[in-house]
């Protein structure tokens, strides 16, 4: 699965903050697909923590998910290797989104002195003062 620049850019507009700068997510793009390259996925141990938490980021918006293989060592040991992979069907919503162009969210106007009546701004004379302490 092949992700562009600009696929990753919108998918990630998209899916974390829609109103986000799009160099933000430009570089966000650009830094997550230097670690993949021309490779469909990526080791975990080849992160550094920060990395790594920009990439639980992505997996918590729905952008990244992980995988694991185990492996038998020479000496009989199990050995855990945890990846990094685009969703697949991450590229099929980018081209989609790229197609439709950016979303425009309508204004919404709400007037919230509607409801109130019209006689709750008249002041009422009972005699009651504020004391100024």
């Amino acid at each position: 699965m092949g992700m562009t620049l600009a696929e990753l850019t919108e998918a990630i507009r998209r899916h974390i903050d829609r109103e986000m700068e799009k160099t933000v997510a430009e570089s966000m793009a650009e830094h997550a697909l230097g670690f993949f390259g021309y490779y469909d996925r990526i080791i975990d141990n080849a992160l550094e923590p920060t990395d790594r938490n920009l990439f639980y980021m992505f997996q918590d918006y729905d952008l990244l998910t992980t995988e694991s293989e185990e492996t038998t060592l020479w000496d009989g040991r199990e050995w855990r290797i945890h990846y990094w992979k685009f969703k697949a069907e991450l590229a099929d919503k980018a081209k989609v989104y790229l197609e439709e162009g950016p979303v425009e969210e309508e204004e919404v106007v709400v007037n919230i002195y509607d409801d109130i009546p019209s006689d709750i701004w008249n002041r009422s004379d009972d005699g009651y003062e504020e004391p100024l302490f």
